[in-house]
């Protein structure tokens, strides 16, 4: 008998679920199987061609592959789902019948998730589960702002509250922020652990408003919580023991009492009082760290063409590192405490506050080793003159830019400068003015210090010349081969003697042009060469001369082959690169039209605070004319 190959019963007919397919398969119901795809990391699929996949049919619906659901099938988690669903019918027939014991027997007995082996399943390595800790970090921070709630519950709240709290002292201890900036959305904060870059946000701290369910379905970000929580756990702890810290740690402040989770104020309070306090290390050391030594590589830079660049930033970094070292920081009761005590402590400096208002204080304000007070406030009645009053934004652009910045642009009531983004990428299409003049000052500092490094290499070979002393044997030998050498120079004009004169006065014309251009060099009375005079001041050659440049620009015509060659060449794509081709396309005519947008909205603010200034200035006039 011939075998028939039936209608979607192989290929893509035969590799996809749908989702109430997938449902009936494992016996879930939709709240738990969503749940059980967010801890185990299953998504939906997009199949190549939808209407094979649906088995004709072209309506959208959720597809799950094959593999995927048969993966879920030995999972010991729907085991758990099954058991509960269970439970849940006998507690409500226990409340039913008014027996109130026995549903709290089976409360008492609710089966609950482990979920150690999913950890270990979806991260394989240490690193594995650093690179993912990025959503990790910014869903912890958002809960620990969160009040118990009928769907948040208060050990989940709890936990967070924790965590988060342990991963920012681990990033203080190993001082492993790089990079800080204030948006819209809160706080952002990038630290590199392990070699990894890790980015997460901490949100401002509002009082906490209920909204309507269909904005956000806290169900599923609970799903994500459970798992987020027992993730951090693990990384928390191999985190502590790799820099000789003790866990779990223990705070100078509790964070779980009574009191702070009924009054969010207390705890935020005793939160920032605990990132004030050096925890406990294992090898008994106080947490200060040692600057390493960086390697000096002995190879050829030819070898390696981007040692410099590498160590260079290595030079910055542990420059970064100590940047608030030996600075004391006092910080009004108006100015958001938790980011700048964490940012200053991550860097090496002191901080502290009012004690009288907020617990955790470590010395007062009429401390006169105080360096900075930072204030948000216009103006101040009392001030001492051993300190700089300074404004908030002043500590974040000092970090991005890796060097204490001047204060007399950050002072109480000043017009505060652009705070520009440390993660816009060198290669963007459009790039603000005030981020392009400060890379132009960057970029002259550097060349400064390349210039003031290369005059004073200059000078030491110089001074080095001048100090060298011949020996009498040395001198002997040089005077016995400059006679040698005259000596056969006045052979060589005896024997060219017989020529005509018209050739002798061409080759002293020629002589002549040699000495003005070429070599730089001309013969002194003994025959030997030397160089040209050099002027002692700006160590620049006779002769040389810098041209301005002209600009160039391109003729109509160019552009339009320009344009030609692009069709001609997006013709040559192959068919099966003709769509990644496009793709690529469309990418740049995008980031094009974004760049344009954003230089348009520019010159239209720079324009209407032009209309703003020139109408200041009509009054002005007005009222002086008046």
């Amino acid at each position: 008998m011939v075998k028939r190959n039936h209608k979607f019963k192989s290929g893509e007919g035969a590799m996809y679920y749908t989702r109430k397919a997938a449902m009936n398969k494992l016996q879930l119901n939709i709240k738990d199987f969503r749940q059980l795809c967010i801890l185990k990391g299953v998504y939906p699929r997009e199949p190549k061609h939808r209407a094979r996949a649906q088995h004709g049919s072209h309506e959208m619906k959720i597809l799950y592959h094959k593999k995927d659901i048969t993966f879920l099938l030995h999972e010991p988690i729907v085991w758990t789902l099954r058991d509960r669903k269970i439970f849940n019918r006998r507690i409500k027939h226990a409340a039913a019948k008014q027996n109130m014991n026995l549903r709290d027997i089976r409360l008492h007995n609710y089966p609950q998730l482990k979920l150690d082996h999913i950890v270990k399943e979806r991260y394989p390595t240490f690193i594995d589960a650093i690179k993912e800790l990025d959503d990790c970090m910014t869903l912890l921070f958002t809960f620990s702002t969160f009040p118990a709630t009928k769907i948040i519950t208060r050990e989940l709240t709890r936990m967070s509250r924790r965590l988060t709290v342990e991963f920012m002292h681990y990033i203080i201890a190993a001082q492993a922020l790089r990079k800080v900036f204030i948006s819209i959305k809160g706080y952002y904060f990038q630290a590199e652990i392990k070699g990894e870059t890790v980015t997460w946000i901490v949100p401002h701290y509002f009082p906490y408003s209920p909204h309507r369910g269909e904005l956000v379905d806290l169900s599923i970000m609970k799903s994500f919580g459970d798992f987020f929580t027992v993730m951090a756990g693990f990384i928390n702890y191999r985190l502590y023991h790799s820099i000789n810290l003790v866990y779990p740690p223990q705070f100078s402040h509790s964070l779980d009492s009574e009191d702070t989770m009924e009054n969010e104020q207390k705890f935020v309070s005793e939160r920032i009082a605990a990132l004030n306090v050096d925890l406990l290390r294992s090898d008994g050391g106080n947490g200060d760290t040692e600057e390493a030594e960086l390697l000096e590589w002995t190879g050829n830079d030819e070898d390696l063409p981007h040692v410099s660049q590498i160590r260079q930033e290595a030079q910055s970094v542990n420059k970064l590192k100590s940047l608030f070292k030996g600075l004391k920081f006092y910080l009004n009761r108006e100015v958001p405490r938790e980011p700048l005590v964490f940012i200053i402590r991550c860097f090496g400096g002191k901080v502290s506050w009012d004690k009288t208002m907020f617990v955790g204080a470590t010395f007062d304000e009429n401390d006169e080793t105080i360096t900075h007070q930072i204030v948000d406030r216009p103006s101040m009645d009392k001030q001492h003159i051993s300190r700089d009053y300074i404004q908030p934004q002043w500590v974040f652009d000092s970090v991005n830019q890796r060097r204490l910045l001047p204060t007399n642009k950050y002072f109480i009531g000043a017009v505060l400068p652009p705070h520009l983004s440390p993660f816009t990428n060198s290669n963007a299409r459009y790039v603000p003015p005030e981020e392009m003049a400060m890379r132009k000052g960057e970029q002259n500092e550097e060349d400064n210090e390349v210039f003031a490094a290369a005059e004073v290499n200059m000078e030491q070979e110089q001074i080095s010349d001048d100090e060298e002393v011949l020996d009498p044997e040395e001198e002997q030998q040089q005077q016995e081969y400059a006679l040698m050498k005259a000596y056969n120079d006045e052979r060589t004009d005896e024997l060219n003697s017989g020529k005509d004169e018209a050739d002798t006065n061409d080759t002293g014309e020629s002589q002549e042009k040699e000495k003005q251009k070429g070599n730089g060099r001309e013969k002194n009375a003994e025959g030997e060469q030397r160089p040209a005079k050099v002027n002692q001041q700006t160590k620049i050659p006779e002769g040389m001369s810098v041209k301005p440049g002209k600009v160039y620009k391109e003729p109509e015509h160019e552009k339009a082959l320009s344009k030609n060659e692009e069709a001609l060449r997006a013709r040559m794509v192959k068919s099966r690169h003709r769509k990644l081709y496009s793709k690529m396309m469309e990418r740049e005519k995008k980031f094009t039209k974004e760049a344009n947008i954003l230089a348009a909205k520019r010159a239209r603010i720079e324009k209407q605070k032009k209309t703003e200034q020139l109408e200041k200035q009509k009054k002005q006039r007005k009222k002086i004319l008046s």
